[in-house]
């Protein structure tokens, strides 16, 4: 392991209401998050984002509205570890604000990571995902909570 950490990128969309679109995982029943992927080699924070949301909610029509750019990490259980033969992720994050129809959101994609979705507010979020990625979630909240709380 070079890199014991995986380059991660996390979504956070939300709609007009500043509510988070917050994904039911497809192998995982009853577990939410944020839709989430590797950041491939040459590409940036942003471009990461918008690839990993278009594959896995087919949304498109997005603007920025925050970026974390120094990445926070979080450990991977054992068997987490030894699948991704990485100690955990370190993930960049970035917000964006949907400016298309909430109709555009789609999770039957090529490869379908999220069998459900809904609108939540983020201050929610931290208290409902694993307990492994919590710190990272707290620490993302925090961070976008005033573009969410006091209007875009």
């Amino acid at each position: 392991m070079t890199d014991q950490y995986r380059s991660n990128v996390g979504i956070v969309l939300c709609n007009s209401n500043n509510s988070v679109l917050w994904c039911e995982r497809a192998d995982l029943r009853g577990q939410w998050q944020f839709p989430q992927g590797g950041i491939e080699e040459g590409e940036s924070i942003v471009e990461a984002a918008k690839r990993e949301l278009a594959e896995e909610t087919s949304v498109v029509s997005t603007e920025v509205v925050a970026i974390i750019d120094t990445p926070l990490k979080y450990d991977f259980p054992p068997k987490v570890a030894k699948r991704f033969h990485k100690k955990g992720q370190a993930m960049n994050w970035v917000l964006f604000r949907l400016i298309g129809s909430e109709s555009e959101i789609n999770l039957q994609t090529a490869e379908p990571e999220f069998q459900n979705w809904k609108w939540v507010d983020i201050d929610e979020t931290p208290q409902k995902i694993v307990e492994f990625k919590k710190n990272v979630y707290l620490k993302m909240v925090e961070t976008f909570r005033p573009f969410l709380k006091e209007g875009l």
